[in-house]
């Protein structure tokens, strides 16, 4: 279930050339398939998390299947790049419902390090999706076009929403008493954001994906169009880096019960700062090389292993009876900042890997000096 997110992104974005030749739009206004995607996730995973607090994870989970499911049809019958977007909002406005759930369900279930181990575990799971996705998607999109993706989409989410239907548990033990109303749920985000420490792993949490999504939605262009990959060798190409993601997730796994969530998290954000320091050497000492451009992704999207789920479970463990507000909340800052990025790193694509480069650099060093100067905030009593 956790994998269904980079399952919605992952498994077409080798075909993202592909489709501004069919419907002959630019390559920003494909971007939006994606930015839109993540929108409509930021826009409604707002709601799922105080609904779950409310009346319960199952209900809301399933919900979020059903949404993605009736999305994930309407895409395959696209006859236009605006149907298209539009149904990719409504595709992540059903997908942020079971991802968001399963983290409060994690947060029921679990505390402190033991809360972090199970979300690298996710995380893991969750990277499979990004190794063996671009492949799929690369296969389908040369022999059977780019629908041939949101074909198999639609099968995986079936299948999820009945496993999800027979066999998913409630989780949640204690119902909150406070009315369901915007106004109640602005109140929970505010006692949420007050918080300091909250906004250090938010913010971690944030820099660290939305360096992720710039390169997944600016690589199809860069790799392909620029350094001449086939769709097939771009899939190849992302699937190495999902597999750096999941070495991180895995090995932070088994660090985290021995280093703690802090000594995890710095592993990660001294990935994001080496690989953007490597990026920039790569491109300018061996312009035009799709290794050099491999390499120090590797090491970033291992940083991001590192990071995401263990600043998710340091964000969460204040907030036992908010769990749903706390993670929508960070989700929605996340996928707002990664959507705004990605469609600025589109606009500014021309003849060079540079904007790209730029901004993994740029937030590398963000998250890296923001660790280093909040380490008081970090280390304050629950």
């Amino acid at each position: 279930m956790t994998a269904m997110g980079p399952i919605a992104t992952d498994i077409y974005v080798p075909s993202l050339p592909q489709l501004a030749q069919e419907f002959n739009v630019s390559p920003t206004q494909v971007q939006w398939t994606l930015s839109g995607y993540l929108m409509g996730y930021a826009a409604s995973q707002i709601f799922y998390g105080p609904l779950s607090d409310n009346l319960g994870r199952r209900p809301l989970l399933i919900a979020g299947f059903a949404i993605f499911l009736v999305a994930t049809f309407a895409s395959m019958l696209a006859t236009s790049m605006e149907m298209l977007i539009a149904a990719r909002i409504l595709q992540g406005a059903g997908g942020a419902g079971p991802i968001i759930v399963v983290r409060a369900i994690v947060r029921d279930l679990y505390e402190g390090a033991r809360a972090g181990q199970q979300m690298s575990v996710m995380s893991s799971i969750m990277g499979v999706a990004p190794i063996v996705g671009p492949l799929i998607g690369g296969v389908l999109a040369v022999w059977f076009g780019w629908r041939a993706s949101f074909v198999v989409m639609f099968v995986i989410t079936a299948c999820l929403i009945t496993i999800a239907v027979l066999f998913l548990p409630e989780t949640l033990r204690h119902k909150s008493d406070a009315p369901l109303s915007i106004r109640e749920i602005l109140r929970s985000f505010r006692i949420v954001f007050a918080n300091p420490r909250w906004r250090v792993y938010g913010a971690l949490n944030t820099l660290g994906h939305t360096g992720l999504f710039t390169f997944i939605t600016g690589s199809p262009f860069v790799l392909q169009d620029l350094y001449g990959l086939t769709p097939l060798q771009f899939g190849l190409f992302f699937s190495v880096c999902s597999s750096a993601f999941v070495f991180g997730a895995w090995t932070g796994s088994r660090l985290v019960i021995r280093r703690g969530l802090d000594g995890t998290i710095a592993i990660g954000v001294a990935c994001f700062f080496i690989g953007g320091i490597l990026q920039v050497l790569g491109l300018r000492l061996f312009p035009g090389s799709a290794i050099a451009l491999l390499i120090p992704e590797m090491i970033y999207f291992a940083g991001v292993g590192f990071v995401l789920p263990h600043s998710i479970a340091s964000a969460l463990s204040p907030f036992p009876e908010r769990a749903g507000a706390a993670t929508s909340l960070q989700g929605f800052l996340q996928m707002m900042f990664s959507a705004c990025f990605g469609l600025g790193v589109s606009t500014l694509l021309g003849s060079s890997a540079v904007p790209l480069v730029a901004v993994t650099v740029l937030l590398g060093t963000s998250a890296a000096i923001l660790f280093v100067t909040t380490a008081r905030i970090r280390q304050r009593p629950l």
